[in-house]
């Protein structure tokens, strides 16, 4: 739609980094004051966690956007330091800030199953507002559409591929999804029977959800591992389903 937000001669805003800020703060407020009202969690001990966060996020969301064509990198390694603010993969923030998320909470003695409730909660805020940032930027759109859907991006600087040609517009499909999510747990959260049973509900119905819009996604940065069957995010997608109701199983019958 519009990557460049605001311009003030010299000075720009881009669509996509300002949206990513602006979930990230939002994110922040929710999880400290949750935080603090539930488990009296210091408010500068979460600074910190979403430090490590967001570097680790950074860090995997590269590693598995380079990972899904490796030979193109290996060939040429100088493409891995340009445009390193974009080009990420959610899957591989998502693997590599988790690990990093439940190490910060033992070594500081919190709630690990609890806490990552309230991140479950997080992320998707993080997430869902981030989305709208990729749709202005043209990032992570969906294959030409003559639904009444189809969102047409005109704008030369978009990411979108074809221009000038309506395309199922999946970051707000997925928007919509995150929101939905979002919904969901935060009424079903006064039913809760164990801690960790959102995180668990949200990896399950987010990845549910992002398996049905990869097949109308159509980015061709995305990757396949079985071409035009299976994409790398569909792959992982059913793995952490797998993972996540075995967990959720095993805890449920523990109460």
């Amino acid at each position: 739609m519009h990557p460049l937000l605001l311009e003030f001669g010299e000075f720009q805003i881009y669509a996509y980094g300002f949206f990513i800020v602006l979930g990230a703060a939002l994110g922040y407020l929710f999880l400290s004051q949750s935080a603090h009202k539930i488990y009296g969690v210091d408010k500068d001990k979460i600074s910190s966690l979403l430090l490590w966060i967001f570097v680790t996020a950074f860090i995997g969301g590269k590693v598995l956007f380079y990972l899904e064509d490796p030979r193109l990198y290996i060939e040429n390694s100088s493409r891995m330091l340009t445009n390193l603010g974009n080009g990420f993969v959610f899957f591989g923030s998502l693997l590599f800030a988790v690990p990093t998320t439940i190490w910060f909470f033992r070594k500081e003695g919190w709630n690990v199953w609890g806490m990552l409730d309230l991140l479950a909660f997080t992320a998707l805020i993080v997430h869902a507002i981030g989305r709208i940032g990729c749709f202005m930027a043209g990032c992570c759109h969906g294959v030409p559409t003559d639904s009444l859907f189809g969102v047409t991006f005109i704008d030369p600087a978009c990411q979108a591929y074809p221009l000038n040609t309506p395309l199922h517009p999946t970051q707000l499909y997925e928007f919509l999804t995150l929101t939905v999510i979002f919904i969901f747990l935060f009424w079903f959260r006064k039913f809760k029977s164990f801690d960790g049973q959102l995180f668990l509900l949200y990896l399950i119905l987010y990845s549910i959800g992002r398996s049905i819009i990869e097949t109308v996604r159509g980015d061709e940065e995305r990757g396949y591992l079985i071409d035009e069957v299976l994409t790398h995010s569909q792959t992982i997608s059913i793995m952490l389903i797998l993972i996540a109701i075995v967990v959720y199983f095993r805890k449920w019958r523990s109460q």
